[in-house]
């Protein structure tokens, strides 16, 4: 049975204007040393610049021949917007004047997400694949609720770390496994952080 291995990463951490910082290097190379020892096919990811670079870098530690190109539906984006009733407190302030037409544009940039990137491979296929994807914490989130068939309030809260590890296995006729989700073990204590303020929801 073939099996579609997806590891997915937050891109390494960066400066206020996008831009990956010395940090941000150093994270991405950990990452590519730990994933270079498994058959990478492709690495996918965001059109924002943060999470090119930390593509490009980390195919430096994958062969030579590995393609890295851009998923416009790895983009940064808001995938759900809760409902009233859904959305804890602290969260409030953070959707305040979004509005529906943006509402539904994330949407559907999570629909495409999903489409794209959470699907079994042909049962007839021959071999297994392995593909790195580097986005941002809400699409992991969202790709996590998605696996886990959990309600789509539930992408709240998920943050990944700056260069974090999450694996999902996608099976023709099985559910998706998760296999880990934030894992920092290939990254040294002083490089293990999110990069978000700690006054953030």
């Amino acid at each position: 049975m073939p099996i579609r291995h997806l590891y997915i990463a937050r891109h390494g951490d960066a400066d206020p204007f996008g831009e990956l910082t010395e940090t941000g290097r150093q994270q991405v190379a950990f990452l590519g040393e730990r994933l270079a020892r498994a058959r990478i096919d492709a690495v996918w990811h965001s059109p924002l610049a943060r999470a090119a670079a930390s593509a490009y870098e980390l195919a430096r530690h994958l062969p030579a021949h590995t393609p890295v190109g851009e998923a416009a539906e790895l983009i940064d984006h808001i995938p759900y917007v809760p409902a009233a009733a859904e959305t804890p407190a602290s969260w409030i302030p953070f959707f305040d004047g979004y509005d529906a037409a943006e509402a539904e544009a994330g949407r559907k940039t999570a629909d495409s997400l999903i489409a794209r990137f959470a699907t079994t491979p042909d049962p007839a296929q021959d071999g297994d694949t392995h593909e790195i994807l580097i986005t941002h914490s809400y699409p992991i989130a969202w790709l996590l609720c998605h696996a886990l068939d959990a309600p789509p309030a539930r992408w709240l809260g998920l943050d990944s770390a700056n260069t974090a590890l999450t694996v999902i296995e996608y099976r023709p006729g099985l559910p998706p496994g998760i296999v880990m989700f934030n894992d920092l073990s290939h990254l040294p204590a002083e490089l293990r952080w999110t990069g978000f303020s700690s006054a953030r929801p």
